[in-house]
């Protein structure tokens, strides 16, 4: 069996490593690692895609891991990547975020037969006792070297609290906890978390005496230079309530021809050697691999039956593609997709609206087609607005029941966005 340091390297999983010849015999046998999530939301959104996938490639390689919630530290806030302070959460509205996470996380990972753990920080920093804190972990931490910290300069600059500067004190006790009580002695996070983890590392070495290892992956953005995970319309997120599977699908369908292989890779399990030869690849075929992208991450995330409606509402609307077996064969997509149109995003008007007729500029801004009307307006001056694949050049254009097709009529606004018009 390959070893699972290998594997995250070649996909591209790793920017540091601590010891990698150290790691590497850690990970010759079955043993834990950990990732922790904040609990700022109720959702994860596609940035946290990538330690998902690590967890995951962990677990299919025989690794256990701990998926840590931070419930109590999210009391506080990470200052990493950030020049503001965050807002501080209420203990309530975090217990209702760390309960919508655990549900989301368990579609990516195992937890039956102690597989994998969720464990939720809380349990073990809230009732800290603060001077024996102090005593027994804070003598280890240098204040100059934290200092030195890439989050905490960047902080200093704009007025670093009391409360974050504890948090780094946390995040390496979290490690030493884990490492005591799960035998987890691998952490893993992004790039921006290096210091932290180091922290940590340093503290299980003091304190018991244990090598401790660290991975960080890069911090990704597209191609065109954009934050992953964002998008024209905001937050891509992992909840269907959020994002809908079928805008989650168009996200990846989406990809710049540039990152398309480096997602594959990322983003699915599908062999190397199959991907590779993907880099050669442009036009109508690149286009292909596009929606194998799409359908196989849409599938991780929302499901087999998600994925197959989303797949053939994106080609209802924007045209078919046919799969040739050789492209990217170990694919999941089935050969033959059921017909299905109802993941595109539809909403249901009364039919005495369009009986009067409603300014197209006023329904693309109240199908959040466009931010606004205006935009709207903009949208269908510019030639990017459509009624049932039919582009509306007039600003003042009405749409009405003339324009329904078996109850229901079909927008765009540029070649990415559609919604679908019900009447009722």
């Amino acid at each position: 069996m390959s070893n699972v340091f290998d594997i995250l390297s070649e996909r591209g999983f790793v920017a540091q490593s601590t010891e990698p010849g150290e790691l590497k015999e850690y990970l010759s046998k079955p043993a834990a690692c950990y990732i922790g999530f904040d609990p700022t939301a109720d959702s994860l959104h596609i940035g946290s895609l990538v330690p998902i996938m690590a967890l995951a490639h962990m677990q299919r390689q025989g690794h256990r891991p701990v998926v840590l919630v931070g419930g109590g530290t999210g009391l506080i806030g990470d200052p990493s990547g950030r020049t503001e302070m965050r807002q501080l959460l209420t203990p309530e509205l975090i217990r209702h975020n760390v309960d919508a996470l655990k549900r989301q996380l368990s579609h990516f990972l195992d937890f039956s037969n102690d597989r994998a753990r969720i464990v939720n920080n809380a349990d073990w920093l809230v009732d800290l006792r603060y001077i024996e804190f102090l005593r027994d972990i804070g003598k280890h931490f240098s204040v100059n070297r934290m200092l030195a910290a890439e989050s905490y300069k960047i902080r200093l600059e704009t007025g670093l609290t009391f409360i974050e500067f504890n948090y780094m004190l946390l995040q390496a006790f979290d490690f030493y906890y884990l490492s005591e009580k799960h035998d987890c002695f691998l952490q893993m996070g992004g790039d921006d978390q290096w210091g932290n983890i180091v922290a940590g590392i340093e503290l299980v070495r003091r304190k018991s005496r244990k090598g401790a290892y660290a991975i960080t992956f890069p911090l990704l953005t597209t191609a065109s230079g954009t934050k992953m995970g964002k998008s024209a319309a905001g937050a891509v997120w992992l909840s269907g309530e959020k994002t809908s599977p079928f805008d989650f699908y168009q996200y990846w369908i989406n990809t710049d021809d540039r990152d398309v292989v480096r997602f594959l890779k990322l983003y699915t399990f599908l062999p190397i050697a199959e991907i590779v030869p993907v880099t050669s690849l442009e036009g109508h075929d690149l286009n292909i691999c596009k929606t194998i992208l799409a359908y196989e991450v849409t599938r991780l995330a929302h499901g087999e039956s998600a994925a197959l409606e989303a797949l053939e509402a994106s080609g209802s609307v924007f045209g078919r593609r046919t799969i040739p077996r050789d492209l990217l064969p170990s694919s999941t997509i089935p050969r033959e997709a059921q017909e299905k149109a109802d993941a595109v995003p539809t909403t249901r008007i009364g039919m005495e609206r369009l009986q009067g007729g409603i300014p197209a500029f006023e329904l693309f801004a109240e199908m959040k087609l466009c931010d606004s009307k205006s935009a709207a307006r903009r949208l269908i001056q510019q030639g990017g607005a459509y009624v049932n694949e039919e582009r509306v050049s007039d600003i003042d254009f009405r749409v009405g029941v003339d324009h329904l097709r078996e109850g229901s009529l079909l927008l765009k606004a540029g070649k990415k966005k559609v919604h679908r018009v019900k009447a009722e």
